[in-house]
């Protein structure tokens, strides 16, 4: 199980990106934070690391500050006029466009993505040297996210990294960042959606509990669970586990547990408690 870090907002969201980095840095054992720290010598790096961010770290000032701390970056762009120039200044060169690399969200409506990189059409002089655009177009689907460039046919999606490998490479990092989205999503679900108190350090012990609850959700769910219940939201672990209607009751000298029979979550529990 992984550890994290995480703080209320206060002020400007690069501040707040760079408070939670640093937390979550020495949370790690020292070989791996080694070099990683504010100031640190580049060569007191013993392993490199990468920070992905959504769009709200799209930022030249973040990106420069995480390469004070030796690290590399791949956050996702902004919509922005010079994006959209980029974009429509290469949509005839097919040749620049390659088959993405499958990857955790390879959902049929994906199989036909593409992706490309745009580094050499756009203006990145204000982000760290070394800085690429790549950018990821994909057929139009239902719920698609909002696009980086106008179409009626294609999603157009991408995010400026210091990373050196191909952009079908570095499109398939990026897109593992929907474990973190999972994350999230589950968290706001286990009680972080909101902030219940006008306290300010009341507000951090519940996101703090927060954190654990979905920590030991997470644990019984790899430990006990199988089938669909093992990667269930926990909306759906509530109705069928945690809100379980029983009955302790005592016979014989012995106290039972009674579950009811038609319910969709009595063999689920029942597994868990005994597994073969």
């Amino acid at each position: 199980m992984g550890q994290a870090a995480g703080e209320q907002r206060r002020g400007e969201r690069h501040t707040d990106h760079l408070g939670v980095l640093d937390a979550a840095v020495g949370m790690l054992p020292e070989t791996d934070a080694a070099g990683h720290r504010d100031g640190d010598d580049p060569c007191s790096v013993q392993r490199p690391m990468v920070v992905r961010i959504d769009a709200a770290g799209c930022s030249p000032r973040l990106a420069a500050r995480l390469r004070g701390r030796n690290i590399g970056f791949a956050v996702s762009a902004r919509s922005t006029p010079a994006i959209t120039a980029a974009i429509g200044d290469a949509l005839g060169e097919q040749g620049r466009w390659h088959p993405t690399q499958p990857g955790p969200d390879q959902r049929p409506g994906r199989r036909r993505a593409h992706v490309a990189e745009f580094t050499d059409t756009v203006d990145l002089s204000g982000w760290p040297q070394g800085t690429r655009l790549v950018v990821r177009r994909e057929p139009l689907h239902p719920g698609a996210q909002r696009s980086l460039f106008p179409s009626d046919r294609f999603r157009y999606w991408g995010f400026l990294t210091d990373q050196p490998h191909s952009p079908a490479r570095l499109d398939r990092l990026m897109r593992s960042h929907a474990d973190l989205e999972d994350t999230v999503r589950r968290l706001k679900d286990s009680g972080l959606g909101r902030m219940p108190f006008t306290d300010w350090d009341a507000n951090s012990a519940w996101a703090a509990l927060c954190a654990i609850n979905h920590a030991l959700v997470d644990w019984f769910q790899t430990a006990c669970l199988n089938g669909p219940l093992r990667r269930a939201a926990p909306k759906r672990l509530r109705w069928q586990l945690w809100h379980l209607p029983a009955v302790v009751c005592r016979t014989g000298r012995r106290t039972l547990l009674r579950l009811p029979q038609q319910h969709p979550g009595t063999k689920a529990l029942l597994a868990a408690a005994h597994p073969r």
